[in-house]
């Protein structure tokens, strides 16, 4: 039976906002409305919540619950900033205190919630030394140099060790401490006592009619910091970022706006940046410049699943040209165009130039796409399974399969029963999606394509979703399957989109080369390969033109 939650008697109708809830635990507004969606908080108008029902479940719920890690790990990871910050003042004021391990002593007990909240991870040195080796030799007597989120200033002493006048160098940091320490290194390096670095948003400096100009922009943004929405719609307005209102694409675009012509700008990214959706714009934006080198640093931030990559790039134009690339140990080259023809001009460059020239080969035969040819469902988001799930059927439950439960070749048997009112849920798909005649069902997380035709109506949760094809779509759904689970069909989206989740965006984009299947009406992969002209090689496992 399902578990029923506590029942808050003799409410008092006083309120607090969804908006000023989501700040309070330091989740999304949405996150707070599928809270009232469960019950979990009591809604007493539009936009309005209990405050009885809100305090009750902060006490009683958050915590205890696994609700959402984020708003769990709010309450029970954090620091005292004002105590840490004057903890360090006194240490700053201490004349024989090496100043570089006080940055990192700095860094490191920085709260993971507050590193969370504010976007901020440190950058290591030796990236800092590889991405500004290129610019050694250069004459830097007259140019600028600019971090607009300094920290304790790791890029700025690397300026200043290759060259650059520590009158001409600038940063920005929102973290006082930091800039202080930042401030004190300067000092400690040349003896000159720098106005430069300055204690203030470079977001909102940016905005301003009267910012600088800078040669040289290079930094690690704030990944993701916690903003507030119209402060992003409007940073995204003034830099003309479009959908791309992450703070560490709103700092690229608005260094961007501050680099002069023929300036070099150099930023560490989270690897989302490169591959996907949300981030095209500013990719797009990049290949309007001149990019020289692209680089992938792998997992350096403890506690980070995502990988470090850097762009570096030139205010500049030129005609097609070759762009290096860094990545798992190797070093390609490849030209500006082939970005240009991938979906949503993917930054791909875990691809070599001759795959690369292997998937323009590939795209070059007629295909089609899934875009406007499927309806698409989510697997069912319960907001808390324990609550929900039983492992026996019972009159009003019916079997739900997990994305783990899927494999090529049907499902796995599973033991989790969940009643059918999808009314209970946080998020679920409409019934007759569900419940459609025939459906392709899909693993979201996975290091590869994995999906299954399902002819008996099956529910699946979250981490599945679905494909319906439209009635006129040239192939089965058979077929279709057959397809995607293919070598071929995982070689194309590992790389183009080398990623592990599996997302309808990326799949609306994978070429169908529906006129196979007029003379096979059955998928086989050697003849498949036959008719795109490719064939395997002596591994078995890269693929090679005839």
């Amino acid at each position: 039976m399902v578990k029923k939650l506590p029942i808050l008697n003799n409410v008092k109708h006083n309120g607090i906002t969804i908006s000023e809830a989501s700040k309070k635990v330091g989740v999304s507004e949405a996150t707070v409305r599928n809270w009232i969606k469960t019950k979990y908080l009591v809604l007493l108008s539009d936009g309005l919540i209990c405050k009885d029902s809100f305090n009750y479940f902060m006490n009683n719920i958050v915590g205890t619950e696994k609700l959402n890690s984020r708003a769990n790990k709010s309450r029970k990871d954090g620091h005292n900033h004002s105590d840490l910050s004057d903890k360090f003042l006194e240490k700053l004021n201490d004349g024989n205190v090496n100043l570089e391990s006080l940055g990192k002593e700095y860094e490191n007990l920085l709260s993971d919630s507050y590193k969370n909240k504010e976007g901020v991870y440190y950058t290591p040195q030796k990236i800092v030394k590889d991405l500004l080796k290129d610019f050694i030799s250069i004459d830097k007597s007259n140019l600028t140099f600019c971090d607009p989120s300094c920290g304790s200033g790791n890029f700025i002493i690397e300026a200043l060790n290759i060259g650059f006048k520590p009158e001409n160098v600038y940063g920005f940091d929102i973290d006082p401490i930091a800039v202080e320490i930042a401030k004190k290194r300067i000092e400690e390096k040349t003896g000159y006592k720098t106005e430069n670095i300055i204690n203030a948003d470079f977001l909102d400096y940016s905005s301003s009619l009267n910012s600088k100009k800078y040669d040289f922009i290079f930094t690690n943004p704030p990944w993701g910091k916690k903003i507030d929405k119209d402060k992003k719609d409007f940073y995204g307005r003034i830099f003309k970022a479009e959908k791309c209102l992450d703070t560490s694409s709103l700092f690229f675009f608005a260094s961007i706006k501050n680099l002069n012509p023929y300036g070099i700008i150099g930023f560490l990214l989270p690897e989302a940046f490169f591959n996907i959706s949300i981030f095209e714009n500013a990719r797009k934006k990049s290949l309007s410049m001149q990019i020289l080198r692209l680089v992938d640093y792998g997992r350096v931030f403890k506690k980070l699943v995502t990988k470090a990559q850097a762009i570096v790039l030139k205010n500049d134009k030129s005609n097609e040209y070759f762009i290096s690339c860094d990545y798992d140990n190797n070093k390609y080259l490849r030209t500006d165009v082939s970005f240009l023809k991938m979906p949503k001009s993917i930054f791909n460059f875990y691809c070599s130039d001759r795959e690369s020239k292997l998937i323009d080969k590939i795209f070059s035969f007629p295909f089609i796409t899934l875009k406007n040819n499927a309806k698409w469902g989510m697997g069912i988001v319960t907001g808390n399974n324990s609550k929900y799930f039983v492992n026996s059927i019972s009159k009003d439950y019916t079997a739900v399969y997990r994305g783990s439960d899927i494999t090529k070749n049907g499902l796995k048997e599973t033991s989790l029963f969940i009643p059918k009112d999808l009314s209970l849920y946080q998020q679920a798909s409409p019934k007759e999606l569900y419940e459609a005649k025939e459906k392709i069902i899909y693993k979201f997380i996975s290091s590869g394509l994995c999906f299954y035709n399902d002819a008996k109506q099956s529910y699946v949760l979250n981490s599945a979703n679905m494909i319906i094809l439209n009635d006129d779509f040239p192939i089965t759904p058979e077929q279709l399957t057959s397809l995607l689970n293919s070598d071929i069909m995982n070689w194309i989206f590992k790389k183009i989109f080398n990623t592990h989740k599996i997302l309808r965006s990326d799949l609306e984009t994978l070429p169908i080369f529906y006129e196979y299947f007029k003379n096979n009406s059955r998928f086989d992969e050697e003849t498949y390969l036959e008719y795109l002209e490719i064939k395997k090689n002596q591994n078995g496992n890269l693929l090679t033109f005839f």
